[in-house]
């Protein structure tokens, strides 16, 4: 049984309050790090492109940022150099969408040399590790996408469902397989060993489409898994399961499991669950649907169950949020409004202050499966974020210092 959930929203104590703030679509506070003519972008929210030393910014490029790449069509993966404002190319891949780049990122057991990114070879998706100053490679079996801290472990699903069912968040590189049936059974999340390679299937998709079924799942709609993230120790890892609505859309429940698949727990089951972060090795931040409270940041404990509200009257809109490194504070962002503004934030979830940092337009011809989210990440140090933004008419990655407010 699930228990109460409790919400538990602090008021009279500290008043929200908003301070600071851009005008209106002022993205000054930006500054440029990758130039064109061609065109870059790091991916999704969940990964730093610093490396350990704090010089190098991972960052990918591309000639078109306003339709959807074709099967076959490559994207070069590199570096800035943040000292010489030089970017440096060390490959290429057909492995690659708009949402998640391709999954390109350093390798927490060497973050000062050590990469990794998607590739295809021989016919099959696999993730290539590469020594960014030497150029030595090595070649895994499967592809990443999410690793533990630590560098040792990923655990990774099926690009190519996650492409046809999510476009923007999956791979085209290669035709297909299962399409015709709703819930595999021998495909879904698999987990394996960075050092050997040696992967394994740890939870299928049939399962997750047979387990507590309700009025929802509707015979023949298809299932997927989206979005997989390890806690800070690297124990156990987030992931979303989606099936199809009728009439368009999907539903969307959360898990959690122990890295190999097991001790399953059912986090979120009403209906809607986006963006989230792992504040600590128990505690989640999302946000996500209750029936008692609706859709609104979540902090949700997996040992006690209890869910309690983030960012009252202040974090209103669902945003790609990430916690700082030291957890002191949230980055946050949101989706074009109606004058096609995405604001960018930081939120102090102890004093319940935001802070607005700039506001950035995207034309409304980048949409869709190719549109532009700010995607905010984090530096080592909690001192810097860095983002994706198109205002300036081109996608290029930029760089905001936020020390003066997180080195209070």
């Amino acid at each position: 049984m699930r228990r109460f959930l409790a919400l538990v929203i602090s008021l009279g104590i500290l008043t929200p309050a908003l301070t600071g703030g851009p005008k209106k679509g002022d993205a000054s506070v930006a500054v440029a790090v990758t130039q064109g003519p061609k065109h870059h972008f790091v991916g999704y929210y969940d990964i730093t492109p610093w490396d350990k030393t704090g010089r190098y910014l991972l960052a990918n490029e591309i000639g078109f940022i306003d339709r959807q790449p074709t099967p076959g069509e490559a994207l070069t993966v590199g570096m800035v150099d943040l000292e010489t404002k030089k970017y440096i190319p060390f490959d290429t891949t057909t492995a690659w969408c708009w949402q998640m780049g391709t999954r390109l990122q350093w390798l927490g057991s060497a973050p000062e040399r050590e990469v990794v990114y998607n590739s295809v070879k021989d016919g099959r998706y696999v993730a290539t590790i590469r020594d960014v100053h030497t150029g030595k490679t090595r070649t895994l079996p499967r592809p990443v996408y999410a690793l533990s801290p630590d560098g040792k472990q990923a655990v990774t699903l099926d690009f190519d469902r996650l492409h046809r069912l999510r476009p923007g968040y999956g791979y085209c590189a290669l035709p297909e397989r299962g399409a015709d049936d709703p819930a595999p059974k021998d495909m879904g999340i698999y987990h394996m060993d960075m050092q050997t390679g040696d992967s394994k299937l740890i939870i299928p998709i049939g399962w997750a489409a047979q387990h507590q079924p309700d009025a929802r799942f509707k015979p023949g709609k298809q299932h997927w898994f989206n979005h997989l993230l390890f806690n800070p120790s690297g124990d156990r890892f987030l992931f979303l399961h989606r099936w199809q609505k009728d009439g368009g859309g999907w539903w969307t429940r959360m898990y959690a499991a122990k890295a190999d698949g097991t001790d399953r727990r059912l986090v979120f089951d009403d209906g809607m669950i986006s963006h989230f972060d792992w504040r600590d090795d128990d505690t989640i931040l999302a946000w996500a649907r209750t029936k008692e409270f609706g859709d609104r940041f979540y902090l949700a404990n997996l040992r006690t169950e209890e869910k309690t509200s983030v960012g009252d009257k202040l974090l209103v809109k669902d945003g790609h949020c990430s916690y700082s490194p030291n957890r002191r504070w949230i980055l946050n962002d949101t989706y074009p409004d109606k004058d096609r503004l995405q604001t960018l934030m930081l939120f102090d979830p102890f004093a319940k202050k935001r802070v607005d940092l700039g506001q950035f337009h995207l034309d409304a011809k980048i949409t869709g499966p190719y549109r532009c989210d700010l995607h905010p990440r984090w530096n080592r140090d909690g001192t810097k974020a860095c983002i994706d933004s198109a205002h300036e008419g081109h996608r290029q990655v930029y760089v905001v210092d936020v020390a003066k407010w997180t080195k209070k």
